[in-house]
């Protein structure tokens, strides 16, 4: 979330044009053993202890304010996989039977632990992800009340009894754990994702495989060195790092029993796909293209300092940012203006610096994709408002950056709109009526989250009850579910039946059984065989 203390002005350069496919991009690149310049290597985590990648495959891991490769991360093959997954599996036999009591208790000291070292853990996500500092606290915070969540399990496993159902017959419901488990997170919070996951499926009696985003992979091993720090059993949780062999080798491994992704749509749906085909439970979470719909009455300062915090926090790179904006009516110039005037201020710096507003993207190829949607803006027909192509920051010149960027007019047509661009990049769109509007959201293949900001309760009424999307926001622009609700979208944003953590966390990481009791009365005697349908009265 943005703060606003000052205007300050934009600092931008112009700067050749980078190529998207060079060699000469970190991130597109694979490394081998001894590449030189790396200091860090970031290795998996099985069994409750570091391993060292036996490939001698890395991955570069790049600091985006400055562009350097400062780490390597070691790229896990199939029998790497395999012996996390075997590490799983052999701690499942103990810890699936174990006590709820114990269980909480470990997460309890977790938690105290994940507190303390808040800070800790948002430097390591600023170093490699590129985010503010405050935006990396803020995503250990939400983490955190997952973890709150897991702490509390028990009343979410309480059982069912129905007792004389027939004469002496009592019936049962109880849920138990599945066995080994599998989480495949995104880079743009390596952090919080995983925390949406892991807490639910050790909480309910799961062991965990994690394979993080091979972009930013230290704070996936700062937490499993928390876990182990709080008590948690070698085995229970583990961090495999790698690219599509790790992940692939997890979509079909007979003995990971569910599957837990969150990133785009194309690999929401090849992940869905390849592991119902294996027979596993899925909920794969994919892209968005979240709207937030303005009627005339609303508040337009209140929208603007809300669409400008929802479009370019995080610099955009999170599947809960408003990338679209419908104006309704009259109010479009208005609200263009307000929006505008707010973007220029904010303050666009490396993350560590704490007078950052916004940091630079993950990556420069990612960069070069986001700007590309910009740059062919116009000849589509929209009206680039601000321009964010070209921006540098002085001293960090091969930094991952761009500037902030506004889209007004846009067709439906345009690839601005019809894509997730992930990146500071706000479309505005004009409709006449509140119907124009919600059919043009309602159009759109995604159904992720929405919102509208209006003073009237029987608009935002009907609003909820119509717009197609799994998370709506009455004058909330980013309407992310606290822990104890579910979160997730619709159509092509969610590919699978169960949203991620709250209730549906629970029921995905458990299945039901259901038992059926009669015991004699010690007075009766033997009644013999009865071949006919058994009677409930």
């Amino acid at each position: 979330m943005f703060l606003w203390p000052r205007p300050r002005p934009a600092r931008r350069r112009s700067r050749p044009a980078r190529s998207t496919t060079g060699t000469s991009q970190p991130d597109a690149a694979i490394c081998k053993q001894g590449v030189s310049g790396m200091t860090k290597i970031v290795n998996h985590w099985i069994g409750g202890k570091t391993v060292e990648g036996a490939s001698g495959t890395f991955g570069p891991v790049t600091d985006p304010a400055t562009g350097a490769v400062t780490t390597k991360v070691a790229f896990a093959t199939v029998d790497e996989v395999d012996a996390a997954v075997r590490t799983a599996k052999e701690a499942f036999v103990t810890w699936g039977q174990s006590s709820l009591a114990q269980r909480t208790s470990i997460l309890f000291k977790f938690r105290a632990l994940l507190d303390a070292n808040r800070d800790a853990i948002a430097e390591l996500i600023t170093a490699e992800h590129g985010k503010v500092h405050s935006d990396a606290l803020g995503e250990v915070a939400r983490g955190l009340e997952i973890v709150d969540l897991a702490c509390g399990i028990n009343v979410q496993l309480k059982g069912e009894l129905s007792t004389q159902v027939a004469s002496r017959v009592d019936v049962s419901s109880i849920r138990q754990p599945l066995g080994v488990v599998a989480g495949i997170t995104p880079f743009n919070f390596p952090a919080m994702v995983p925390m949406w996951m892991f807490p639910m499926a050790i909480a309910t009696g799961n062991t965990f495989v994690l394979k993080p985003s091979e972009k930013d992979p230290s704070a996936s091993i700062k937490i499993a060195e928390l876990l182990a720090e709080a008590g948690l059993p070698d085995g229970v949780f583990n961090v495999v790092h790698g690219d599509k062999v790790a992940v692939d080798r997890l979509l079909e491994h007979p003995d990971v029993k569910a599957i837990s992704f969150v990133g785009s749509t194309p690999i929401a749906r090849y992940i869905h796909t390849t592991a119902s085909a294996n027979h596993k439970r899925v909920q794969a979470l994919g892209g968005a293209k979240n709207h937030m719909l303005v009627l005339p009455d609303a508040d337009l300062d209140a929208a603007a300092d809300a669409a400008v915090s929802a479009a370019y926090g995080s610099a955009g790179e999170r599947c809960m940012a408003i990338s679209a904006v419908v104006a309704v009516g009259a109010i479009g110039d208005e609200l263009v203006d307000k929006i505008r005037e707010r973007a220029e201020k904010i303050k666009i710096g490396p993350g560590n610096d704490p007078t950052s507003e916004m940091g630079p993207l993950i990556t420069a190829v990612h960069r070069d994709k986001v700007a590309s949607y910009v740059t062919g803006a116009a000849a589509e027909g929209a009206e680039v408002i601000l321009d964010g192509t070209g921006y540098t920051v002085d001293g960090f010149e091969d930094g991952h950056w761009i500037g902030i960027s506004l889209l007004d007019k846009v067709p439906t047509s345009a690839k601005a709109y019809q894509d997730e661009i992930f990146g500071p990049v706000l479309c505005v769109l004009r409709v006449d009526t509140y119907e124009e509007g919600i059919s043009l959201i309602n159009a759109s293949p995604f159904g992720n989250g929405t919102a509208i900001f209006t003073r009237d309760g029987g608009a935002a009424r009907r609003f909820q009850m119509e717009v197609e999307a799994g998370m709506v926001g009455v004058n909330v622009p980013i309407p992310v579910p606290v822990g104890y609700h579910s979160f997730g979208g619709w159509k092509d944003s969610l590919f699978g039946d169960h949203h991620i953590y709250g209730n549906d966390g629970t029921h995905f990481y458990t299945r039901g059984k259901v038992v059926t009791t009669r015991w004699p009365d010690p007075a009766d005697g033997p009644t013999g065989v009865d071949l006919g349908f058994p009677r409930n009265h």
